[in-house]
């Protein structure tokens, strides 16, 4: 769909509100769904209820064509229902991003004034998700908007069921890490936890790679590239594998031996 310029969508918005005050439009609820790792059939039973009983689906838009939530979710989608693509830059700049975030907000607090909105990402909607952005954002300007989350399954889970490997037992300690960890970071979390998952790997797997070698923990850790879905790749004893070129979506688990 075409979406209307902002400055005519915040007029409209302030129509929608006075309407709203009359009693005309009561306030939508944004819901936040996490859709899993990729395979569609991984979503929640609530989630997918929620999803397809949503007047409007928002998803971050794609780079190129559509993007991974837009995926997961296309086969559940009506035509009645509004597809909403949100631009969310891949910059670290703050400025930019909250003027991503507010626009973001903005495009869904015009569709809240007349019903629900369902925002589906990928992984878990609480787990280094772009929805925790938007929801604060929105809240922030809008205090009265009503949002609920509906968890999903995290990549580091799906992960572990594709290497069929518990990811913890008995009184091991966890560490996930993001992509924006240093290679500092990463020695001082192999002093402490017993399992290690290095989110969005393939910027810095050649680094972690020699921090692996001189620990001697490459034999005890597993690559996992687009977990669960048709095209998903598993590397195991990374010994041999010093230069794997990896897609944006990979993870490694590091078993911490002592």
């Amino acid at each position: 769909m075409s979406l209307l310029p902002l400055s005519v969508q915040r007029h409209e918005v302030r129509s929608l509100d006075q309407q709203r005050l009359a009693g005309n439009h009561p306030l939508g609820t944004l819901y936040g769904i996490g859709v899993g790792p990729g395979d569609p059939e991984l979503i929640s039973l609530k989630g997918l209820r929620l999803l397809k009983s949503a007047p409007v689906v928002a998803f971050p838009a794609g780079i190129q064509g559509m993007g991974v939530a837009q995926q997961i979710v296309s086969q559940w989608l009506s035509p009645e229902q509004i597809k909403l693509p949100l631009h969310f830059p891949y910059v670290q700049d703050r400025v930019t991003l909250e003027q991503a975030w507010q626009q973001a907000a903005d495009q869904v607090w015009y569709y809240l004034q007349q019903g629900d909105v369902a925002f589906v990402c990928e992984g878990d909607v609480s787990f280094y998700s772009t929805f925790t952005y938007l929801a604060q954002t929105l809240q922030q300007h809008h205090p009265e908007a009503q949002v609920q989350t509906i968890p999903g399954i995290c990549s580091p889970l799906a992960a572990a069921a594709a290497l069929a490997l518990p990811l913890t037992t008995g009184s091991d300690r966890l560490a996930i890490l993001p992509a924006l960890y240093t290679v500092d970071e990463l020695e001082s979390v192999l002093a402490w936890a017993d399992v290690v998952v290095l989110l969005k790997v393939s910027s810095v797997y050649e680094q972690v790679w020699s921090v692996l070698k001189e620990h001697h923990l490459l034999e005890h850790s597993y690559v996992v590239e687009r977990a669960t879905l048709p095209q998903q790749v598993i590397y195991q004893d990374l010994r041999d594998r010093p230069h794997l070129k990896l897609p944006y979506f990979s993870l490694l688990i590091i078993q911490v031996t002592r």
